[in-house]
C-alpha cells in the first residue's frame, strides 16, 4: 500500500463503525456514507470484483494526520474491524486512555452502560472526546431504571445543558424522583441549573466575602491555613459555579493578601511533643459489647417507604403512584417487614440471620415486623412447629408487632386467582409434575385454552372434582432462570390446621408470598438470594392484579460447615437415632444451640457480623463459638468440676489448720461480682489427667517427683503414695504444705471436696467433613459421615453449691470449658452439656 492507503487503512482499522453485517454481495460499486466512531463521516465505495467486496475505495477521508482524498484498500486489511469495532476502540474514541478503557471492560455493567450512552448520543461533526468525561460519568452512575432516560440525558449533554458532572448527578436524581414518565422539562432544567451561569465577578465577590470572615486565622496560619473549607463554603453558596474557577480565585486572593511564600511557609510543620499526662490507674470492668444488628441495618441503602419506584428493577405501572399514596396513608410512612417461616420444621442458624435482619431493620427504622406463618402446605405442619418458631423468635429477643398466617387470606387469594384467570394470565393445566420439571420443559398444551373453560375447571379444582396431581393452576409468566408458568394452586386432600376441611386446593409460595406482602403493606420484603429468580413473578403478580407492590431485597444466605440444616435430612438423622430430636445439641437448629448453652446475644452478634451482602456465607462453627466464648467469658460463673475424678487424701490435713470452707470468687478477674463457698476437707478429687506417673519434661502438673498447687486452697501438695488396683489408680496420698512456705509450684489445678455427682455430656462435631452433603468428599451420603465420637457421657464430681442451678444456666468449669444445665436436669440430679472448650485449653 502507498502512504495514502496506509493512512486510510490505519484510520479505519481504529475507528470504523459497524456499517455492514457481511462483506459478501454481488452488487458492484456499492456507494455509501460511513459514520466513524468519532462521528466524522467518509464517503466510500465497496468494489466487488469477484462476487464479493474485496476492496473499499474511500474519498475525502479526514484523519488527524491529514486528508486522504482517495484510496483503494483491500478489505482483508481491515475486514475484522469493519465487521465490528472492538469495545476497547470504542472507549478509546471518547478520550479514554487504553489503560482506562481496559479497566472499564472488566466491569460488565459499566461496559454495557457506556456502550449504550455512546450509541444513543446524537450524531455530530464534533469529536466525541469533547464529551467523553461527561459520558463516562453518566455511564458510571446509571442504574437499570435509568435506561429509558439515556437518550434524553445524552441530548442534554450534546446541547451543553449538562456541562458538568454535578449537573448530570442532579439530572439523574430528578428523573429518579419521578413516579411516572411524564417529564416536565422546565422542572428538569431548574433541577439541573440549566442556563444558570455564575460569572467570574460573582465568584470573585463571594470568595472575597468568605475570606474576610476567616482573615484573622488566615493571617495567623498563612499558607498552612486549610483552604479546602473556604472553597467548600463558596461552592455551597454558588451551587453551579465552576470548581476550577473557584480554586483559582481563592488562590489568587490569598496570594494578594499574604504575598509570595517565605521560607517559613515552605518549611514542614513541626510536630509538637505532647507532655504525657500521668493519670491515676482506674480499675476497668470488662463488658461484653456484641455487634448490634440495628447498627448494621441502619447503614443499609434501602429505599424509604413510599419510594419503591426508586429501587433498581422495580416495575412502574400507570397506577403505581396512586397505590403508593394509598400505602403511605395506611402505614403512616412506617417501615414494615415480616419474617415468614414455614411451620413444618424447627428454625436453624440460617433463620437466625433472617430474624435479625427483618426484626433488626424494622427496629433500626422505628418500624414494625410481623411474624407470618407461611402455612400453605397442610401436609407437614404441626402445632409444635408454630409454638417452637414463636419461642425461638422471642428467645433471640424480638417481639413481633403481630402474628399472622398466610391462611388468614385464603379467601382473598382465591378471589385473586379468579381475577387472574379472567384476565387470561392463569390457566388450568393437567401436566404431571415430572413433565414440568427440568430445564426448558415443553410448554403446556393447555396454555391457551379459553378463559371461561379455565374458570370452570378452577371451580372444579376447588370443589374436589379432580384428584391430587390431575390439575394445577399455572401463571403465565417466565422466571429469570427460564422456568415457565409456575404453579399458583395445587390439589391436596388434607385438612388444614386452621381452616380444617374448607379447602382442598392450596396456594404455592410463588403465588402467596407477594400477595400476602401486599395485603400487609410490607415495605421491604427481605429474603435470601435464592429467591432472586422469583422477583419477576413477585412484581408481575402484584402489578397484574393492580395491587400495591412491595420491594423485594435479597441478601446472602448463611450456611455452616460440619452440619446439615435441611428439615428432611435432620428428620432422617432423628429417624435413624443418630440424634435424639430437633434440639439435640449437636445440631445447628436454634433450639439445639440454646440447649447446648449458646446465648442468644452471641447468636445475634454473630449474625450482625455476617453483614447484609449478596454473597453467600459458608462459615466454620469456630466463628460462632468465638462469639460465644467472648460472651461467656464475662457472664458465666466459675466453678470447679472434675470430669474424670481421681481421689486425693491429704495425710496431714489436720496439721494445716485450714478451714473446712473456702470462699471462691465467681469471677476471679473481677471479684466484685460475687463469691461462693465451697467445701474443703482431707479427701478431695482432682482431674485424673492432672496426675501422671511417667511424665515428660514439659508436663507441669502433679507427678511422683513434682508438686502442684490447689486453686484457692492456699496449699501445695506432694505425692506420698499411689494406690493402684491392677493398672488403675484408686487414690493418691499426698502431703500438703502452706503455699506461703512451699517452693512455688509450676501449676495450680482445680479440685472438689464433698462433691455431688453430675452427668456431663461432651459434645463434638456431628460430621467428619466440612460439607457432609458433598458427594465428592462423602460419596456414600451424609449419613455415612457421622463422627462416632460426637457424644461422650461421663459422671463427674462438682461442688454442692451448684445443685439448685436453673435449667440453661451457664458455667465455666475452670480449666475445662463452658457448660450449660440441660433440660433433663431435676432436683436431685444435674445434667450438663459442654457448650465449648476454652480457647487455651488446660495447663500442661
Amino acid at each position: 500500500m502507498d502512504s495514502r492507503e496506509q493512512i486510510a487503512a490505519s484510520f479505519l482499522r481504529e475507528r470504523f463503525l459497524d456499517i455492514i453485517s457481511k462483506l459478501e454481495g454481488k452488487t458492484r460499486n456499492k456507494r455509501f456514507t460511513a459514520t466513524l466512531y468519532d462521528n466524522s463521516q467518509v464517503k466510500a465505495t465497496f468494489v466487488a470484483t469477484t462476487g464479493a467486496y474485496n476492496h473499499i475505495a474511500v474519498e475525502d477521508l479526514h484523519t488527524p494526520i491529514g486528508i486522504v482524498s482517495s484510496a483503494l484498500i483491500r478489505t482483508k486489511d481491515i475486514q475484522s474491524l469493519i465487521l465490528k469495532m472492538s469495545d476497547l476502540d470504542l472507549f478509546v474514541s471518547i478520550g479514554l486512555s487504553e489503560a482506562k478503557a481496559k479497566e472499564t471492560l472488566k466491569n460488565k455493567n459499566l461496559t454495557s452502560n457506556l456502550k449504550s450512552v455512546i450509541n444513543e448520543f446524537p450524531k455530530t461533526n464534533q469529536p466525541l472526546t469533547n464529551y467523553g468525561t461527561l459520558l463516562y460519568h453518566l455511564a458510571s452512575k446509571l442504574k437499570s431504571q435509568d435506561s429509558k432516560y439515556v437518550s434524553l440525558i445524552d441530548s442534554y449533554i450534546f446541547e451543553n445543558k449538562l456541562d458538568t458532572t454535578q449537573r448530570i448527578d442532579c439530572c439523574l436524581d430528578y428523573l429518579r424522583s419521578l413516579i411516572n414518565e411524564n417529564i416536565d422539562l422546565l422542572e428538569l432544567d431548574k433541577a439541573c441549573g440549566v442556563g444558570i451561569v455564575i460569572t467570574i465577578d460573582e465568584i470573585k465577590q463571594k470568595v472575597e466575602e468568605i475570606i474576610s470572615q476567616n482573615k484573622n486565622e488566615l493571617l495567623e496560619k498563612r499558607y498552612k491555613f486549610n483552604t479546602g473549607g473556604l472553597m467548600q463554603e463558596v461552592r455551597k453558596q454558588l451551587v453551579w459555579a465552576d470548581g476550577k474557577a473557584i480554586k483559582n480565585e481563592v488562590d489568587s486572593q490569598i496570594l494578594n493578601i499574604l504575598g509570595a511564600k517565605t521560607e517559613a511557609d515552605l518549611a514542614p510543620v513541626q510536630k509538637q511533643k505532647k507532655v504525657k499526662e500521668i493519670k491515676p490507674i482506674e480499675k476497668k470492668t470488662l463488658a461484653y459489647k456484641p455487634l448490634s444488628i440495628e447498627e448494621v441495618m441502619s447503614k443499609v441503602d434501602f429505599h424509604k417507604p413510599g419510594e419503591n419506584f426508586k429501587t433498581d428493577g422495580y416495575v412502574i405501572t400507570k397506577n403505581t403512584e396512586m397505590l403508593l399514596t394509598q400505602h403511605l396513608k395506611e402505614t403512616s410512612g412506617k417501615v414494615i417487614t415480616r419474617f415468614p417461616p414455614e411451620p413444618n420444621g424447627i428454625l436453624h442458624i440460617g433463620h437466625a440471620k433472617a430474624i435479625n435482619i427483618n426484626f433488626g431493620f424494622a427496629k433500626a427504622s422505628g418500624g414494625e415486623c410481623i411474624l407470618r406463618y407461611d402455612d400453605t402446605n397442610p401436609e407437614k405442619e404441626e402445632e409444635k412447629y408454630f409454638t417452637g418458631i414463636k419461642e425461638m423468635v422471642e428467645w433471640l429477643g424480638y417481639k413481633p408487632h403481630r402474628i399472622t398466617h398466610s391462611s388468614d387470606y385464603f379467601d382473598q387469594l382465591y378471589d385473586w386467582a379468579i381475577s387472574l384467570t379472567k384476565k387470561g394470565l392463569a390457566y388450568v393445566c393437567h401436566q404431571k409434575q415430572q413433565d414440568m420439571q427440568g430445564f426448558n420443559p415443553p410448554p403446556s398444551p393447555w396454555r391457551n385454552r379459553p378463559v371461561e373453560e379455565n374458570l370452570s375447571l378452577l371451580n372444579d379444582m376447588k370443589n374436589g372434582i379432580f384428584d391430587e396431581g390431575e390439575a394445577t393452576l399455572r401463571m403465565k409468566v417466565t422466571l429469570e432462570e427460564g422456568k415457565q408458568d409456575p404453579v399458583a394452586y395445587r390439589i391436596k386432600f388434607l385438612p388444614h390446621h386452621r381452616t380444617k376441611d374448607k379447602w382442598c386446593i392450596y396456594p404455592t409460595y410463588d403465588y402467596t408470598h407477594c400477595l400476602c406482602d401486599s395485603i400487609e403493606n410490607i415495605t421491604h420484603s427481605l429474603c435470601t438470594k435464592e429467591f432472586q429468580n422469583r422477583r419477576s413473578t413477585y412484581y408481575w403478580l402484584c402489578n397484574s392484579l393492580d395491587l400495591y407492590c412491595p420491594v423485594q431485597w435479597e441478601y446472602g444466605r448463611l450456611n455452616m460447615n460440619y452440619t446439615v440444616v435441611s428439615k428432611r435430612k435432620i428428620g432422617k438423622l432423628i429417624e435413624n437415632k443418630i440424634v435424639n430430636d430437633w434440639d439435640d445439641p449437636r445440631l445447628f437448629t436454634l433450639s439445639a444451640l440454646r440447649r447446648r448453652g449458646f446465648p442468644a446475644e452471641s447468636i445475634n452478634s454473630f449474625c450482625a457480623r455476617m453483614g447484609v451482602t449478596g454473597a453467600q456465607a459458608i462459615v466454620d462453627p469456630q466463628m460462632l463459638e468465638s462469639e460465644v466464648q467472648d460472651f461467656l467469658n464475662l457472664t458465666a460463673t466459675r466453678t470447679m468440676v472434675a470430669l474424670e475424678p481421681l481421689k486425693i487424701i491429704i495425710t496431714n490435713f489436720d496439721q494445716l489448720n485450714k478451714p473446712y470452707s473456702v470462699s471462691v470468687p465467681d469471677f476471679p478477674s473481677d471479684p466484685d461480682k460475687g463469691w461462693h463457698d465451697i467445701k474443703f476437707s482431707s479427701v478431695l478429687y482432682i482431674e485424673s489427667s492432672d496426675f501422671c506417673q511417667n511424665a515428660d519434661k514439659d508436663y507441669r502438673r502433679l507427678t511422683i517427683d513434682q508438686t502442684v498447687g490447689l486453686r484457692y486452697a492456699g496449699i501445695v501438695i506432694k505425692v506420698i503414695k499411689v494406690i493402684t488396683v491392677g493398672t488403675t489408680i484408686e487414690e493418691i496420698h499426698v502431703e500438703a504444705t502452706d503455699v506461703k512456705s512451699a517452693p512455688k509450684p509450676k501449676a495450680f489445678i482445680h479440685w472438689v471436696s464433698n462433691p455431688i455427682e453430675i452427668e456431663v455430656r461432651l459434645y463434638d462435631r456431628l460430621f467428619m467433613h466440612k460439607n457432609p452433603e458433598d458427594t465428592n468428599q462423602v460419596p456414600n451420603g451424609y449419613l455415612s459421615d457421622i463422627n462416632s465420637g460426637s457424644l461422650k457421657i461421663v459422671n463427674a464430681y462438682a461442688d454442692i453449691h451448684i445443685l439448685k442451678s436453673p435449667v440453661l444456666k451457664n458455667y465455666q468449669f475452670e480449666r475445662l470449658g463452658y457448660f450449660c444445665v440441660d433440660l433433663d436436669s431435676n432436683d436431685t440430679k444435674l445434667v450438663f452439656n459442654r457448650t465449648i472448650t476454652l480457647k487455651d485449653g488446660s495447663s500442661k
